[in-house]
């Protein structure tokens, strides 16, 4: 009978023990349920002027701008990245991460230290059971102990809080490598900016030269009669314009070289961009989208959003085992002595040992609030996690759609180039032949500049996008 008592007693406290981990753990962390399509909506197959882009695999993991081929685009790059300020705070930012979680792992192990001091102090007679009155001399302790303690973890706090400190960790990991890649796309982007600017500078500067010519051969005409004043003064407006026009470029270049500067971690007076202008025969890389699926996989910015919702269901646990019992183990043992000569005799051998059980009875409520608390922290992480599934989807969506439509633009806009360069000779022709007014020349070549600026910035705007679209993927594909 009492063996049939004693197997109850121990099943029933196995049971409890069982129901009281079960009510503190962390609640299993559910994926949510995200509704990831098959393909990309705008996935279109690549204008056959571009280039195919090599797998990634052949490229070194995360150096996706070696695609372009370009050795100053390389050298930004990486220049940026040894310097930049913002990298160097997520830098930063990793390290206290790791060490908040290696703070948490320290729960794990006894926690050792020594203690050594002096104390003096002077009872009163009534503490001593003596007659009120009584003369007690003061005492002087001399201390030196090695103590421990320890907190056993009955309801998972310790290791609920370890698994938290680490996903925010990997979650700081994960922010790192999003801004990275943010700040090696703003270097790819501003550069390439830098290039088309250069490019239509160019364009203007040949444009400028054209007019001054213009401006050169009515002059003599004028002079020789042979041209009435108001042509001259046509010529002459549209030199100034165009030179307006090359003037307000090179103050928007100089700000891209000065945005650059700071990418570079560098003083915008000590540094300079050369001249590069972007042709129309530098090739561009076709990127191609993959799976919607895949792209979970790469988004730094998702898998920091799924760390962080790690780390807020791991809370829930630790919240929980807050309304449970915590027992702490204490010991401690060294030498203690009236005289500092004999502390470390054998005679002035001392030990503590102890063990503290604490069971929260009445809170008003906290415990309640923090689980509550914590289980809505985990609400928002998840709907943050959807968020950010569901903004990565349209990044890539919106610059497929870019590229693709960036596509039809520019082959229009060449149709449009050759058309006005054509109708730029022709009208060139009559005026020379006197079939046609010097009104007619300035709106044929107004025309031609104007669709050759829009065709330079179209180069400009598909360089950037197809940079984007790579950004949107993760840097991978």
């Amino acid at each position: 009978m009492i063996l049939r008592k004693l197997k109850l007693t121990v099943l029933a406290g196995v049971l409890l023990e069982a129901l009281l981990l079960a009510g503190c753990a962390a609640p299993e962390l559910q994926a949510p349920q995200l509704p990831v399509p098959s393909g990309f909506k705008e996935a279109a197959v690549a204008d056959a002027r571009w280039k195919p882009a090599e797998p990634a695999e052949a490229q070194p993991r995360g150096q996706w701008w070696k695609v372009f081929h370009d050795s100053e685009l390389d050298q930004l790059i990486d220049g940026a990245t040894l310097a930049n300020a913002n990298l160097a705070a997520a830098t930063a930012r990793v390290k206290q991460a790791r060490a908040i979680a290696g703070v948490a792992e320290a729960d794990r192990i006894p926690q050792v230290g020594i203690q050594a001091g002096l104390q003096r102090d002077r009872p009163s007679s009534v503490s001593l059971r003596e007659p009120a009155g009584t003369p007690v001399a003061p005492l002087t302790s001399w201390q030196a102990k090695l103590s421990a303690s320890y907190e056993v973890d009955l309801f998972g706090r310790v290791a609920n809080n370890v698994s938290a400190a680490q996903a925010d960790a990997a979650a700081s990991q994960a922010t790192w490598h999003s801004v990275l890649l943010a700040l090696q796309a703003d270097v790819a982007q501003t550069y390439f900016r830098l290039r088309a600017l250069d490019a239509e500078l160019a364009l203007l500067r040949q444009t400028v030269h054209l007019r001054e010519e213009n401006v050169r051969i009515n002059q003599r005409r004028f002079d020789l009669g042979d041209l009435g004043e108001l042509d001259l003064a046509r010529a002459k407006t549209e030199l100034a314009t165009t030179r307006a026009d090359a003037i307000a470029l090179e103050r928007q270049r100089a700000q891209l070289e000065h945005a650059l500067a700071v990418l570079l971690g560098r003083p915008p007076a000590a540094f300079a961009a050369d001249s590069n202008p972007l042709l129309a025969t530098n090739r561009l890389p076709a990127i191609p989208a993959g799976l919607p699926s895949a792209l979970l996989e790469r988004r730094p910015d998702i898998a920091a959003a799924q760390r962080s919702m790690m780390a807020a269901n791991a809370r829930i646990g630790v919240a929980r085992s807050a309304v449970f019992p915590a027992l702490q183990l204490t010991a401690s043992g060294g030498g203690e002595s009236s005289d500092l000569g004999d502390i470390f005799k054998w005679s002035s051998r001392s030990w503590l040992l102890g063990a503290l059980m604490s069971v929260p009875l009445i809170d008003g409520g906290r415990n309640k609030a923090n689980i509550a608390r914590s289980e809505a922290v985990l609400e928002e992480a998840v709907a943050t996690y959807r968020q950010s599934v569901l903004v990565a989807f349209a990044d890539v969506e919106d610059n497929l759609v870019g590229l693709r439509t960036l596509g039809g633009q520019a082959l229009a806009i060449d149709d449009a180039v050759a058309s006005a360069r054509r109708s730029a000779e022709l009208v060139d022709k009559l005026y020379g032949a006197g079939r046609s007014g010097y009104l007619d020349v300035l709106d044929a070549q107004r025309n031609l500049v104007t669709v050759e600026r829009s065709a330079v910035q179209l180069r400009g705007a598909r360089a950037t996008g197809t940079v984007a679209l790579i950004r949107s993927l993760g840097g991978a594909w």
